[in-house]
């Protein structure tokens, strides 16, 4: 097994289980920042070289995940990019959520003139979700791919019996809490619309995102965002702005953008294949661990869907007590969040079992 804690100083001193709030940044990362500062500093900017990077980038997310370049748009996060294609929504839409998801997928909509419905999140979540769209027919369903606060993973193959059974509706999906923990491949998938910020699981830093679109939601969604990086040149008009432009609107951060590049490379050369069996095998042990524990709650028990998130029952002192031990995890929801990710080990489950216990 490939010595992974090696590209990653921040664990030397402390047992890091706080991915779900911030992933880490690596040495390869880090590097690639200073010489791109370096060569800013003493060189200036060449904005040709900038929009060769800004394409790369691009053209490195679409063939990570599946997807086709023409339909990729960077963003700076995934708050702008939900906001974006909201705003592109015919109004008074009916829109399913799911009860308690992130506030950045459920604000945004509560916030429009939407006609808003909700699926709950606790016992089957999947027959919850059948359930509120049997009843409520709406038009697009807005929801986080894993869960924030107890980690539950929606079962893609669940999606694509309900695309299958309902095509018109709209899936629009958040990977923030997902993409980077597995292989995964757009154009295969039912989602409609896939967006992400990329600084926990893909470990890009901040300012940087990206959305992934099925080349049949231009016919839905119709953005109004536009400026300059839009459309092909200064005397372009606003009508020749292809679809995934009009998300890009203003210069970008190439020093944010690279970022991803370079963390998406870092993931390929390690082997995604690799990265997805070590975190499989890791939350595996660690939802056995802490289901012995009785320290997870029933719906997540009866999930065979695992995830990187585990909600741990725990109060104030028992936090309090796992950052005595110099453990770093968040609370939420009520209980203590943790999650593995490639560069944790067994040894980081056996000490929070032993504090646990």
């Amino acid at each position: 097994m490939q010595d992974f804690r090696k590209h990653f100083p921040a664990l030397n001193n402390q047992t890091y289980l706080n991915t779900p709030a911030s992933g880490l940044l690596s040495i390869p990362l880090y590097n690639w920042r200073k010489n791109k500062e370096a060569d800013f500093l003493n060189h200036g900017n060449n904005y040709g070289n900038t929009l060769d990077l800004l394409a790369d980038v691009k053209r490195k997310v679409a063939h990570f995940f599946s997807g086709f370049e023409e339909y990729t748009a960077l963003v700076p996060n995934f708050s702008f990019g939900l906001n974006t294609v909201l705003e592109g929504l015919p109004e008074k839409q009916k829109v399913l959520l799911l009860q308690d998801d992130y506030p950045s997928v459920n604000w945004p909509v509560q916030m429009r003139d939407f006609d808003v419905c909700i699926a709950k999140t606790t016992g089957n979540v999947e027959e919850n979700i059948q359930a509120a769209i049997s009843k409520h027919r709406p038009d697009v369903f807005i929801f986080s791919i894993v869960q924030w606060l107890n980690g539950i993973k929606i079962d893609f193959k669940f999606l694509n019996e309900l695309k299958a059974y309902h095509p018109d509706i709209l899936l629009i999906a958040d990977g923030t809490q997902y993409l980077g923990t597995e292989h995964f491949n757009f154009e295969e998938s039912a989602i409609d619309i896939l967006g992400t910020s990329t600084y926990k699981w893909l470990l890009s830093g901040y300012g940087n995102g990206f959305f992934l679109f099925k080349e049949t939601v231009k016919e839905k969604v119709f953005p109004n965002t536009i400026g300059f990086n839009s459309a092909a040149g200064f005397d372009s008009t606003p009508e020749e702005t292809t679809f995934a432009k009009n998300f890009e609107p203003g210069h970008l951060d190439a020093f944010n953008f690279g970022s991803l590049r370079q963390s998406l490379q870092f993931m390929e050369e390690i082997g995604v294949n690799t990265i997805e069996e070590k975190i499989l095998s890791l939350n595996t042990k660690a939802k056995k661990a802490f289901e012995e524990l009785n320290l997870l709650s029933e719906t997540v028990i009866n999930r065979t869907n695992i995830s990187t998130i585990h909600n741990l029952k725990g109060d104030e002192a028992m936090f309090q007590k796992l950052q005595d031990n110099n453990i770093v995890c968040s609370q939420r929801g009520g209980g203590i969040r943790v999650g593995f990710h490639f560069y944790n080990s067994e040894e980081d489950l056996e000490k929070i079992v032993s504090i646990l216990q």
